[in-house]
């Protein structure tokens, strides 16, 4: 046995993705994203057989071949792309019937030995696993290699209870669902000491002998002592332990008993109420208050999915307004309305108030998450690159440094998400030394840049 160090790479559950296959986004991410190294792009090639499939060029067509030759003449087959359930069924099945279920040395079990969970499907599942059952049957195509209705039905539900959702290269949206055996042996803990990281791989190099492949990570928080168990969590910690404990039963089939949950530790501050001065609001504004959060919230996601974002914000200073000195800057509800007002404000590049939310957000969110959690890493990296646009270089450099600390652990020195962010760490420290050399200079040549006229220098 061994000791693991904070930030260490765990070689055993590091492994090239086995399976994966696109997730149907209303707004057709197919066709903005690389089946194959998923880098958002625009103008990628379509594959001229399936015109499904899309690629930045034929180095990452060529690399994706073997994956999706299959799977090309499947759709091809029934001349229609069905469910990402049923594309990630079909290329489970075509690796097993490849390599016999095992696809290196280092897979410690077989995809179809792992819990499908079958019998423990709500009515409505049942219904939709047996339509999978029957789009597969017609779009599965493997010389005389058939399969029975419950042998698919097993294959479904292990990837409806073990599948993993994958982000683009910029950590930033969902874009496909993947299956990595070996990390199903993994158990969940609310408060884990490991966390896993899709690693992107670099394709950009001349040579392909230098190229390295897209792979699943899993990474140590923290120092772990020989015999300690590995955890990762399932699910989002910024829920309560009821919440977290109701959607791991519902997904994953078991009751949650982690300390967290057990002890419902945290779950105070995140429906805390504001105090001040010792003054704290009554039971009944704090209710009123939640009652009229929870009806807010759904209005908001109604327009953010309409994109009308005026309307999005205008909701949003709603809420706060009657959230005021009610609820404390740690309550759920009013962090998911900060989140959404400094996200929506940085995308209309109405970048000092989006700065505001984001820095009252950030600090919420770093009392409630695990200092190493990755998605608190996400969080201030992108409230640190608002603050350096609206101009605040002091603030956004120091919250770009705590980010790139989280994300070297989380991440890790190589990905493309933390190389992104140690460019950026140089770029306003550069910026940081100028403006204490000279503010006006700085704020002059700053907005010269943004709008792109020549920088004349005072001096």
């Amino acid at each position: 046995m061994i000791c693991l160090e904070q930030g260490q790479k765990l070689a055993p559950f590091t492994s090239q993705m086995l399976f994966l296959c696109f997730v149907c986004f209303p707004f057709s991410l197919a066709t903005q994203v690389c089946h194959s190294c998923f880098r958002h792009q625009a103008n990628l090639h379509r594959c001229a057989q399936c015109k499904f499939a899309h690629y930045c060029d034929r180095t990452c067509q060529t690399a994706c071949w073997d994956e999706h030759k299959q799977e090309c003449g499947a759709i091809r087959k029934i001349s229609k792309v069905p469910s990402e359930n049923v594309r990630l069924a079909a290329r489970v099945l075509w690796r097993i019937y490849k390599d016999t279920g095992i696809v290196s040395d280092s897979q410690l079990i077989s995809v179809d030995q792992l819990q499908d969970h079958v019998a423990d499907l709500p009515e409505e599942d049942l219904k939709q696993l047996k339509t999978d059952v029957h789009t597969f049957l017609e779009y599965w195509s493997c010389g005389r290699q058939q399969h029975s209705a419950d042998y698919i039905s097993h294959i479904f539900g292990i990837i409806k209870c073990n599948g993993f959702t994958l982000s683009d290269q910029r950590g930033l949206q969902a874009v496909g669902v993947g299956l990595f055996p070996n990390l199903c042996l993994v158990n969940h803990d609310c408060w884990p000491n490991c966390t896993v990281i899709l690693n992107h791989g670099n394709q950009a190099a001349v040579s392909s002998a230098l190229h390295s492949q897209r792979r699943i990570e899993l990474r140590a928080l923290g120092k772990i002592s020989a015999g300690q168990e590995l955890t990762v969590s399932y699910v989002d910690f910024l829920n309560l332990s009821a919440d977290r404990q109701r959607k791991l039963k519902e997904r994953f089939h078991f009751e949650c008993s982690c300390e967290h949950c057990s002890q419902h530790i945290k779950d105070d501050l995140m429906m805390a109420a504001a105090e001040s001065e010792g003054n704290k609001p009554s039971a009944d504004q704090v209710k009123e208050a939640t009652a009229f959060s929870k009806d807010c919230l759904e209005k908001i996601e109604r327009s953010r999915i309409e994109k009308d974002y005026h309307q999005v914000m205008k909701l949003c200073c709603e809420c706060l307004e009657k959230q005021g000195n009610v609820l404390a800057d740690t309550n759920l509800y009013k962090l998911r309305v900060l989140s959404v007002a400094s996200e929506v404000l940085s995308y209309l590049q109405s970048f000092p108030d989006a700065a505001n939310y984001a820095r009252r957000m950030v600090e919420g969110y770093t009392k409630l998450y695990h200092p190493s959690n990755a998605q608190l890493g996400m969080a201030i990296m992108r409230a640190g690159v608002i603050h350096w646009h609206a101009g605040q270089i002091e603030v956004g450099h120091s919250m770009i440094c705590k980010a790139y600390a989280i994300l070297l652990i989380t991440h890790g020195p190589n990905h493309a998400i933390t190389r992104d962010l140690e460019s950026m760490r140089m770029q306003t420290e550069m910026e940081l030394k100028m403006f204490k050399q000279n503010e006006c200079e700085y704020h002059t040549m700053r907005d010269a840049a943004l709008k792109n006229q020549p920088m004349v220098s005072s001096s």
